[in-house]
């Protein structure tokens, strides 16, 4: 049994049309980081389009971070969970330097292969 790792596509429908505000689950690595891209490219193209003026590029960027907050933030509940973490285990990120670091190193693990109190092992094959 393997974990099949989701495509840039599958994780940015996942993540903006199934489960846009969904806090429960397990989001897969793969899953977890194609989303992460996209929504820094998404960034980079909102950036570039308004670059000409300021404020219409501030006012952009903030409705574009509006829009993509609760999927991120579930998104990263999902993959906490995928690790066998709590959800709750997000405000780390409230903690300066080592709250993001410790989160980061939780994203790059790998995912737990047996079912948990989250639920089944997305995207198993086998």
């Amino acid at each position: 049994m393997y974990q099949r790792q989701v495509t840039f596509q599958e994780a940015v429908g996942k993540a903006l049309k199934v489960n846009y505000c969904n806090f429960s689950g397990r989001a897969s690595r793969s899953e977890f980081w194609w989303f992460q891209l996209f929504a820094f490219i998404i960034g980079i193209v909102v950036e570039i389009a308004f670059c000409w003026d300021q404020n219409v590029m501030s006012i952009a960027c903030g409705l574009v971070g509006l829009a993509l907050l609760l999927p991120s933030l579930g998104l990263c509940v999902r993959r906490l969970h995928d690790i066998g973490k709590c959800g709750w285990w997000i405000f780390l990120s409230l903690i300066p330097v080592i709250g993001g670091i410790i989160l980061l190193i939780w994203y790059c693990k790998d995912s737990q292969m047996e079912t948990n109190e989250y639920g089944p092992v997305p995207n198993l094959v086998g």
